[in-house]
């Protein structure tokens, strides 16, 4: 990330009558949206993820000297790019101090910069990032969090909430993984045919996570992060391109038909609006017809993997016109088969709280203590949270006050936690 007092201390020649405010908000929207397209870029054209990162800081640097004088070129991710490759192309001289290996190093960088096109970045730049990221060779928890590091952009301390674990240990996986690529020479590349199909699940795993925490984001003001949803059901097209197979379809169904609902989900002034009360109306009508397109596709298709079944669920949540339509028994039915294809906590979660739906907050509740009773979703906020809610149906007051309150604990979404303490306003 840019350094605060870098951030702060730059001024846009373009923004003169901007206050510091604006201009910080400005700089930080240009890097949290452009960083890492650039990144993939410079990896491509300089073979390395320490030699672009470190070419990725230098650009920036350059930009706080000169943009305040200069202006903002008509093309930021064009001269920033620009700027790395030739930055990287002086390191290498400066640390070789000329010798013969570092200066030949050098000469090839120049000659492929100089004959790079002003924008360089190719359609496919961050999918050659993630599967190179994904590359077999990695352990899986390697690969999920340099992917997510590298290519999504996420906090080292982000990424140890998403998966539960201390943040020194997945910054020794980041560096692991990264070490691994440089040491056995992992190609940046998209595999070739006969490689595609052993890739393919890792790669659909990190587009998941990468959506999932722009749709429902893991901390911070906002709710959502539209930069890394946008960018998954992108990465997701791509896919499909490449690999028009029933699981890729069912992912980027299932990302469509989420993502339809994104401007319905939060209020004027950013707060959570739950899914039976949300202005219908405002739903996006052509992802939520791409999404289900693509949803018959993959069913007819026969071979019905987690991304479709989950895709098909939110399908249903889709083709109803008003909550109270819900088909809530073939939401419960398609967890079922869920849950026997992939067994997780999660997935009994989210099975409960279909069964509460269809049958009633009791049947619901019993399922969601056994879940708790197992310390896997004891921090697990949306496990609480559902607990409160039914607790809160049953009439079960003051159990239902403490399970919100737990919930609050453990959730550091802004307006997560503002809704939590509502309902711990309306309960007291």
């Amino acid at each position: 990330m840019l350094a605060d007092n870098s951030i702060h201390a730059l001024a846009w020649s373009a923004m003169s009558d901007a206050t510091p405010e604006e201009i910080r908000d400005r700089i930080e929207r240009i890097y949290r949206e452009e960083s890492g397209r650039i990144l993939a870029t410079l990896i491509r054209l300089l073979g390395g993820f320490e030699r672009a990162e470190d070419a990725l800081q230098d650009a920036f640097n350059t930009a706080l000297a000169r943009w305040p004088v200069d202006g903002i070129p008509a093309q930021p991710r064009a001269w920033l790019i620009s700027t790395a490759r030739f930055k990287a192309i002086d390191a290498i001289r400066r640390r070789t101090r000329f010798e013969q290996a570092g200066e030949r190093i050098a000469e090839t960088l120049h000659g492929e910069a100089a004959a790079a096109p002003v924008d360089d970045e190719l359609p496919d730049d961050r999918l050659r990032l993630i599967f190179t990221c994904c590359h077999p060779a990695l352990p899986p928890e390697g690969r999920l969090a340099l992917t997510l590091r590298e290519v999504c952009g996420l906090t080292t301390e982000e990424i140890a909430r998403a998966f539960l674990v201390p943040v020194p240990t997945v910054a020794q996986r980041i560096v692991r993984a990264k070490a691994k690529i440089r040491d056995e020479r992992i190609p940046y590349r998209v595999p070739s045919e006969a490689e595609l199909p052993a890739r393919l699940d890792a790669v659909l795993t990190v587009v998941y996570l990468l959506f999932n925490e722009g749709y429902a984001a893991t901390s911070g003001s906002a709710l959502t992060r539209a930069e890394l949803s946008t960018e998954a059901i992108r990465l997701g097209r791509l896919l499909l391109e490449l690999r028009p197979e029933p699981e890729v379809m069912g992912l980027l169904a299932l990302m469509l038909l989420h993502e339809s609902r994104r401007e319905a989900r939060a209020d004027a002034d950013g707060d959570l609006v739950l899914l039976d009360q949300q202005d219908r109306s405002r739903w996006n009508s052509a992802l939520i017809r791409d999404g289900l397109a693509l949803v018959e596709r993959a069913f007819a298709s026969g071979a019905v993997g987690p991304y479709a079944l989950q895709a098909a669920i939110a399908s249903v949540h889709a083709a109803a016109s008003a909550p109270e339509l819900t088909d809530w028994r073939r939401i419960r039915e398609l967890y079922d088969l869920l849950l026997r294809l992939q067994p997780s906590p999660v997935v009994a979660l989210n099975r409960a709280v279909a069964v509460a739906m269809h049958e009633g907050p009791a049947a619901g509740l019993s399922l969601i203590d056994a879940l708790l009773a197992d310390d896997t979703l004891r921090d697990h906020h949306l496990a609480h949270a559902a607990r409160g809610d039914l607790l809160r149906r049953l009439g079960r007051r003051e159990e239902a006050r403490a399970a919100f309150a737990q919930a609050l604990t453990l959730t550091t979404v802004g307006p997560e936690q503002r809704f939590l303490a509502s309902r711990l306003q309306e309960l007291s």
